[in-house]
């Protein structure tokens, strides 16, 4: 059996351990990190009815997870480089333990908007550990690429399961389950990894940049709360424009700050690297679409067909398998094809599951209006997501490693985040302008419509990938 790969460049502090034990652990911080971006999905109309939340309340439920998380994941992968990955996935997987006792307990919408916004932030700070502790244990090559896809995997599945194990706990106990079963999950993996994780981290010893992480995180948050804004207040009013504009001056200020700093979060000269620049633009397009497919499915499952929480999670079974099967296939095929038509098919066949679910009706049987989409978006996630992640990790230098491995996460999350904005905005503007804006018909329209914008936006991605992706997976410089 291998051990963990002795790393030259990095400073460690190493015990003789099984490559699949710190993957193993390293999966398990994934698998709770991407679980709570779907998790609370099925969970949305209790918390409504208990909390008293808004429509717009309730994208924020998702939102200020998605925000935090994918803000501040460039300084968490930092501090990861500078003081330690195993040091960062403990901190990270413990404020994210507190966070979800926090939102469990919450007794009004601002506490479980204010827990959901530090959980983020705790999974912000474990996410870029969890792949840089798996690409420091495993050498690059065929191991890492199989490494990588069960991380990937794993991660999918989290949030493919999310609907199954909310739905679960929603029906069984009630909707602060879905929360409050963070806490036990993760004390027993902060004991593990107290316990077995290696300590790595680059060699260096420079600041963090808390500017940018502040400017990138509010910039993010003030752009989804502008788009958030147009469905009430329409494009043109200065209650929309007012926020997209300082939205985008903080995004602007933020590269201009990273352009100048000493010691940037986010090092531009990184953009120069083609793989890193393709396969993150590619996450970035890919998670916008991607990321609202599991919100709008539970949606319209509970929604417009009547399913309680725990059919709604059931009904999303095959899909949460499928996108398990995506990623498990992909190293198989990417010696043979190379990573970019990889990448590709994976992204089309994903297109043919969104085009697919935008034809839903109000009265649509369960194999054709769940089932045969959902499998085919989900598997062509799968096969996407392990070459565009093995891609953007690639060429860059082994003192970057924590860095790059948070902009995986920071692209597909912040598209993510972004693209949840807009297709609530798209969904919610066509259903007020379908009849009388109420009822299961108006809400299908919404969703379809929703459907049908993702699919222009990956078959979009894809011909980027054709145009920018490099065949084949690069090596590290470092190595």
């Amino acid at each position: 059996m291998l051990e963990a790969a002795d790393t030259s460049p990095l400073i460690s502090r190493r015990v003789a351990l099984p490559t699949w034990l710190v993957v193993a652990l390293a999966c398990a911080g994934q698998f709770l990190v991407v679980l709570d971006v779907s998790v609370v999905n099925v969970a949305l109309p209790s918390m409504r009815t208990d909390l008293g939340l808004s429509t717009s309340g309730l994208q924020w439920v998702v939102n200020a997870y998605a925000i935090a998380f994918a803000g501040f994941m460039l300084l968490g992968g930092r501090a990861g480089d500078l003081y330690g990955r195993k040091r960062m996935f403990l901190v990270g997987l413990g404020l994210f333990t507190l966070a979800s006792l926090a939102g469990g307990l919450a007794q009004d919408g601002w506490q479980l908007l204010l827990a959901r916004a530090v959980q983020g932030l705790g999974a912000a700070v474990l996410a870029p550990s969890t792949l840089t502790l798996l690409t420091a244990a495993v050498p690059e090559g065929p191991a890492r690429a199989r490494a990588i896809a069960t991380w990937t995997a794993v991660g999918a599945g989290g949030g493919a399961a999310g609907g199954l194990v909310g739905g679960a706990l929603v029906d069984v106990l009630d909707w602060r389950w879905v929360l409050l079963i963070n806490v036990p999950v993760g004390a027993v993996v902060l004991a593990g990894s107290l316990r077995w994780l290696p300590e790595s981290r680059a060699g260096d010893r420079r600041r963090l940049d808390l500017p940018g992480a502040l400017l990138v995180t509010a910039g993010l948050a003030t752009l989804a709360y502008g788009i958030s804004r147009t469905e009430s207040e329409g494009w043109t009013a200065a209650a929309t424009l007012v926020p997209l504009v300082a939205g985008l001056a903080l995004v602007g200020l933020f590269l201009a700050v990273e352009a100048r700093t000493p010691a940037p979060l986010m090092p531009l000269g990184l953009f120069r690297l083609r793989s890193v620049a393709s396969a993150n633009t590619a996450m970035f397009l890919s998670g916008s679409a991607m990321f609202c497919m599991w919100f709008f499915m539970t949606l319209y499952a509970q929604n417009v067909l009547g399913y309680s929480p725990l059919v709604a999670g059931l009904a999303l079974v095959p899909s949460s398998l499928a996108v398990v099967l995506g990623s498990k296939l992909a190293p198989r095929f990417l010696p043979a094809l190379g990573a970019r038509t990889v990448a590709v098919a994976g992204a089309l066949i994903a297109a043919a599951g969104f085009a697919w679910q935008s034809t839903m009706t109000a009265h649509g049987a369960y194999p054709t209006s769940v089932m045969g989409p959902g499998i085919l978006m989900m598997l062509g996630a799968g096969l996407s997501a392990t070459p565009l992640a093995a891609l953007a990790t690639s060429g860059a230098s082994a003192s970057d490693a924590g860095l790059v491995s948070g902009l995986v996460n920071t692209s597909r999350t912040m598209g993510g985040s972004l693209g949840l904005a807009v297709m609530s905005t798209i969904a919610a503007a066509r259903t007020a302008h379908t009849g009388n804006g109420t009822g299961a018909e108006a809400l299908t329209e919404g969703y379809a419509l929703a459907f049908r914008t993702g699919t222009g936006v990956l078959l979009g991605g894809v011909l980027l990938m054709l145009l920018w992706l490099p065949k084949k997976i690069s090596v590290s410089s470092a190595r």
